[in-house]
C-alpha cells in the first residue's frame, strides 16, 4: 500500500496492523521524525519523503498490486489522481478522500451536474464512485468544506482511440460547455457540414451539448479527428 501524506502516522499505524507491506510518504521534512517513531514497531513499513506531485511514479512502485490510500487537499487532489491513473499502471485502485466537489467530479458520469473533462479522463482509465461522505464536523480545526471518499478502480476503457486526439477532442468540448457540440467540433477544424455529419455518424445530435455525452461518445468523435485529412489542430 501506499500512503500520500502520512503526516503523523495515525493511517499509517491502522494500515500497518493489517499487515500490509506500506510506504507511508509524507512532504513536510517537520513531521518525518514524528512518523517514524510513530512506526517505528512496524518492520513492514517504509517512510520516504517525497511530493506526490513531482513523484516519478514508475520508479517509486515497481512490482504489480499497488493500493493508494490518501487524504489528498483540494488544490492537488486532480493532478495527483490524474497523475496516478496515467503514470503508475502497477496501482490497481485508489481509496481516497477529498473535497465534496471534487469526488462528485472524479466519479460524475453524463448528465451529472459536476461531470467535465476530468470525469471523462478518469473514466477512460478506471471507474469511480462515491463511498461515502465525510462531514466537516469530524475534522479540528473545523473546514469550511465537507469531504467524501472515493473509490477508484482500474480497469479497461473499452474503447480504442488516440489519446491525444480524444484530450483535444475533450479540451474542445469542455472549453465552451454550454455550448453546442457542432461548436465544438468547429473549433476543431471542421466544417459544418462536416461536423453535423460526424455527430450523426457517432448517433449524436448537433445540438447536443457536452455533458450528454460519455466516453464512448467522445472517442467515436475524436476517431473521426484522427481520421480526417491534416489532422485540423484544437487551440
Amino acid at each position: 500500500m501506499l500512503e500520500i501524506g502520512a503526516g503523523l502516522g495515525s493511517l499509517t499505524v491502522a494500515l500497518a496492523r493489517t499487515g500490509a507491506d506500506v510506504l507511508a510518504m509524507e512532504v513536510d521534512p517537520r513531521l518525518i521524525p514524528a512518523l517514524r517513531e510513530a512506526v517505528s514497531g512496524f518492520e513492514r513499513v517504509r517512510v520516504i519523503e517525497g511530493d506526490a506531485m513531482r513523484t516519478e511514479w514508475p520508479s517509486l512502485l515497481r512490482g504489480d498490486g499497488w493500493v493508494v490510500v490518501a487524504n489528498l487537499p483540494y488544490n492537488v487532489a486532480v493532478p495527483v489522481v490524474m497523475g496516478i491513473l496515467q503514470d503508475a499502471p502497477t496501482v490497481d485502485r485508489m481509496l481516497v478522500m477529498v473535497q465534496r466537489e471534487v469526488g462528485e467530479r472524479l466519479a460524475a458520469g453524463p448528465g451529472d451536474a459536476r461531470y467535465g473533462a476530468v470525469s471523462v479522463r478518469v473514466a477512460f482509465r478506471a471507474e469511480a464512485r462515491v463511498i461515502r461522505s465525510v462531514s466537516r464536523s469530524v475534522f479540528w480545526p473545523v473546514p469550511n468544506v465537507d469531504s467524501v471518499l472515493v473509490s477508484i478502480l482500474r480497469r479497461p476503457s473499452g474503447v480504442t482511440v488516440d489519446e491525444p486526439a480524444l484530450w483535444r477532442t475533450i479540451q474542445s468540448a469542455f472549453g465552451q460547455r454550454r455550448k453546442s457540440m457542432r461548436g465544438a467540433l468547429r473549433r476543431l477544424g471542421f466544417e459544418p457540414d462536416r461536423a453535423a455529419a460526424v455527430l450523426g455518424e457517432c448517433g449524436l445530435s448537433p445540438l447536443a451539448r457536452p455533458e450528454e455525452l460519455g466516453l464512448r461518445d467522445f472517442a467515436c468523435i475524436a476517431a473521426h479527428l484522427e481520421a480526417s485529412p491534416g489532422k485540423p489542430n484544437a487551440r
